[in-house]
Formats: structure tokens, sequence, C-alpha cells
């Protein structure tokens, strides 16, 4: 599927996936089952850390300093990586750094590239090019080679297969082998590491991603629990790492800050079980490492957010998909549900960001019930819930809602601005309910009301409103007010009469 194709799905087709997805009793159970747990080790991790909320504003400073002045780390970094030995390529969109990814393989002669986890070469749709030009691209993280060979896309930031269970597995192990594996995790894991070992010996090039580049030095810094990232990185002779643009900090105290971050939000781990540091090519003397390091640095749409007081904060983004383990859209519905490679809260939000695509992808802005947990969750604070709400407004004033949904609202608008048509559409509405009422209740709500009584019932409106019964109230308070005071005007009047004749 191509990225025009992809990008006109994200939208128009929200609606038929969620449906879809709450239709997946399984999937549905899968997805909460493992949020559950890494929202539950996330919490136990950051109780035993201490200061957490401490932490998590050393986060947000360090990744806000580095935004505001990305064009200087950028430039410190990217020199670094060159001082090192490798070679720096800057990309403003995602063809250029196909392009540029696949001018490195013909130069190469590569046949096979063997991939790390790397989010952004999925954000350019890199392995539907390389099989176009006749390329096979390995992906050898477990998740990921589970997906690729289910052709699927991740559901999830950190861990792709989360939709998937250990018998769906299995059958696509047998199928792939021709064996017949039990599906017991041991020993799909047996098969996977035999299966991609050769993978890793045979590749011509190595591509990984970078979760954050140091620009104090010019390394490049992956973490991982397969140690694949390690392999994919060291034994291929050249090795190719696509990174956005904004993932930096600018020393390795900031590293450590964010690398604690990272893993306790992500995992609830007090760090990754593999952290690799890549300052250059293997040098003259070492047994290991990659002839080449290439680095493509990708915009894609990132530079758009700079400098906007609204957006910007979601490029402090550092990936560790916090927020959608919290995020009870996503926990309903998984992430294929959001048609884009970025799924949960900070999808909804960056995916129309770099497409700059408010009509289609826009869409996802709706997927959200604004709680804003995704906020409390994040660990470097970005305010996700207050930029879908930007995101919203955005769409309206651009004028891409429904035509039927501008005209719900300005009509709204004209009822509620003027006393005497509200009183008249309130009284409207109790008659007009009337065939849709049962036991009390509206249960197949019409038009758009249907979409919230498929799962809940909406209460009737009852006949005498409360402003009805307030304005009796405040009469029958003042009809009684009248009448005790009449009352005691009178009993003080008989009172003086019968002390005049007392007197007399």
């Amino acid at each position: 599927m191509s990225q025009v194709e992809t990008r006109q799905l994200i939208g128009s087709g929200l609606k038929q996936r969620t449906e879809e997805a709450l239709a997946d009793d399984f999937l549905r159970k899968a997805v909460a089952f493992t949020t559950d747990k890494l929202k539950t080790g996330k919490l136990k991790a950051t109780d035993d850390f201490g200061d957490w909320e401490q932490w998590r504003e050393r986060g947000r400073l360090i990744r806000t300093h580095v935004i505001d002045n990305l064009d200087y780390y950028l430039t410190q970094f990217t020199d670094n990586v060159s001082k090192a030995g490798g070679h720096v390529y800057f990309c403003r969109t995602a063809d250029e750094a196909v392009k540029t990814f696949m001018e490195l393989a013909e130069k190469r002669k590569a046949k096979l590239v063997a991939k790390g986890k790397s989010m952004v070469s999925e954000e350019i749709h890199l392995n539907h090019h390389l099989e176009d030009h006749g390329i096979e691209a390995i992906e050898t993280d477990l998740g990921e080679y589970i997906l690729q060979l289910a052709k699927e896309t991740p559901s999830h930031l950190i861990i792709p297969a989360i939709h998937k269970n250990k018998q769906q597995i299995a059958d696509l192990f047998n199928e792939e082998s021709g064996e017949s594996f039990p599906p017991e995790t041991r020993v799909l894991a047996d098969f996977a590491r035999q299966k991609l070992r050769n993978y890793f010996l045979e590749a011509d090039i190595g591509l990984t991603g970078c979760n954050f580049g140091v620009a104090e030095s010019g390394s490049i810094t992956l973490v991982s629990n397969e140690g694949n990232g390690r392999m994919v990185s060291t034994i291929p002779k050249s090795h190719v790492v696509i990174m956005g643009m904004e993932r930096l900090v600018p020393t390795f105290d900031d590293l450590e800050v964010v690398l604690n971050l990272l893993a306790r939000s992500a995992t609830g781990q007090k760090l990754t079980t593999y952290t690799s540091m890549i300052t250059g090519p293997r040098r003259e003397g070492e047994l290991d490492g990659p002839e080449e390091l290439h680095l493509i640095v990708l915009d894609n749409g990132r530079s758009e957010q700079l400098g906007d007081p609204v957006f910007q904060e979601v490029l402090n983004c550092i990936r560790c998909a916090a927020c959608l383990n919290v995020c009870p859209v996503y926990r309903h519905v998984g992430g294929h549900t959001y048609g884009s490679v970025y799924s949960g809260p900070i999808g909804a939000v960056l995916t129309p960001l770099l497409q700059q695509d408010m009509k289609e992808a826009g869409e996802l802005a709706y997927a959200s019930s604004l709680c804003g947990a995704c906020y409390e969750a994040c660990p470097v604070k970005i305010p996700l819930h207050d930029m879908l709400v930007q995101l919203r407004n955005r769409k309206v004033k651009m004028g891409l809602t429904p035509f039927a949904e501008r005209t719900a609202f300005k009509t709204f608008q004209t009822v509620f601005g003027n006393v005497k048509l509200y009183k008249v559409a309130m009284n409207s509405a109790y008659y007009l309910q009337k065939p849709f009422i049962s036991k009390g209740f509206i249960k197949k709500g019409p038009g758009p009301m249907s979409g919230w009584t498929q799962s809940r019932f909406f209460p009737m409106k009852p006949k005498e409103s409360f402003r009805d019964k307030w304005n009796k109230l405040q009469q029958e308070m003042k009809s009684s007010a009248g009448s005790s005071a009449a009352s005691i005007v009178t009993s003080s009047a008989d009172s003086k009469k019968r002390g005049e004749h007392h007197d007399h």
C-alpha cells in the first residue's frame, strides 16, 4: 500500500476499523491485558525510583531546551558524527529519505537488509520500497518479525504484536518453516532466534533507528530487550541509521535522565536489557563494528512544528508509549484502528501534524475521550489532551467538518442564544422523543444519537424541566410568604384591639 493510499484511509476508514476492533473480543482482551501489565509495571517502577515528578520535570526541561535550540544541537551532533567517520544525509521528505537509502543500497549492491526496530522506517514505508526494488528486508525484532510474516503493521510503539496470541504466532511460524510448533513461548523464541541468526550474518546492510543522539559526542543510542539492535549494528559491513531530526539530547548526563524515564515508562524496567552507544564506524584495531556508518536525518513535517506555541511540544516525545497504555480509546480498539504508524494519543496528534493533512488524518483527533490520562502518564509532560482539542479547533476553522455537523452547531448556537427559541425547542423535544422512549429511556436514538445509544441508554427529557419547577417553586414561596405576612398583620391587629378593650 502506498503512502498516499494509506493517508486516504486514515480518516475515512476510521469508523469501520473501530467497529471491527470492537467486534474482536480477543483483540480487546489481549490489548487490555498487556496494557494493564505495562501500566502496573510503570507505576511500581516509578514509585520505587522516587521523586518521579521531579524526574518528569527534568525530562521536560531537557527535551524543551533541545527543541528550542534544535538547529544548534543538530549541527553539533551531525558534525561530531562526521568527525567520528560517519556520513550524514539530511532529508526533508519521506521520499528523499527513501531515495537516499536506495542509493546507499545500490552502491553496496545490497540484496538483503537486516532491520532493527525502527518506527521511522515504518513512517516512510521503507519495506515496501525495498520490496519493489527486489531487496529483501528482514525485521529482526521478534514482534516486528511476527507482523512481517502476518503482513501487518505494528499495533503498539514498543510491543508491535500486542494483539497476537501464542497460537496465532505458532501458526505463522509453522507456515514459514513447514514444521509444526506447539504454542509455547520458549519453542517459538528458539525458532525465531535460529531463523534470524543467519540474516545477521548474511545481510549486506544493517538498518536501525535511533532512540537518542548525543550531541556532545555524535553517539547514536539504541535500546532493546532482545539484542537484535546490537547484532544489526555490528555484524553487517554497512550500518544505516534513520533518525527523526528531534531525537537528540545535549550530553551524556541528559541521556541518563531520558533513559531512566524511557525504560520505566515503557516497560517498568530500571533499564532496558541492551543499551548500545555507537560513535562512528569500526576504527583501526577494533574487532567488531561496521566498515561504514550512514546517518539519515529525517524532517518529514517535524520542522513545521518548530515555533508553534501549541504543537512544538509534541516533538518532546521519547516514544515510550505510556500514553497508549492508559488511553481508554486505545485500550478498547488497539493500534490498527488509527490507520497510522503512530497510534494512541501521541499518534492522534503527531500523524496529522507530520502529514500536514487535517482533512483525513485530522479525524484522529476525535479518537479521544480528552480525559487527560495521557498527560499524567507522559514522562516529559506533553499536554496531548490540549493538543487534541486544538486540532479539532483547527479542523473546524478550516471548514473540514461535515456539512450536517456545521449546520447542527449553527442551529444549536441560534437556539441557545435566544430565550424564546430555547423554550420552544425544549418543549418540543418532550413530544418529539416519544416514539423512541422505552421504560423511561431512549434506547435506540435517531441520527447521531444512535452512536451513543449503541452502548448506553439516554435518559428521556421530563415533561417538566427544572426551570419550570423552579418558577413554580418561586411562585409558591412568594404566595406562602404573602399569606404568612397577611396572617401576621391580622394577628397583630387583633392583639391591638384586645389591648384597647382591656384598657377600658
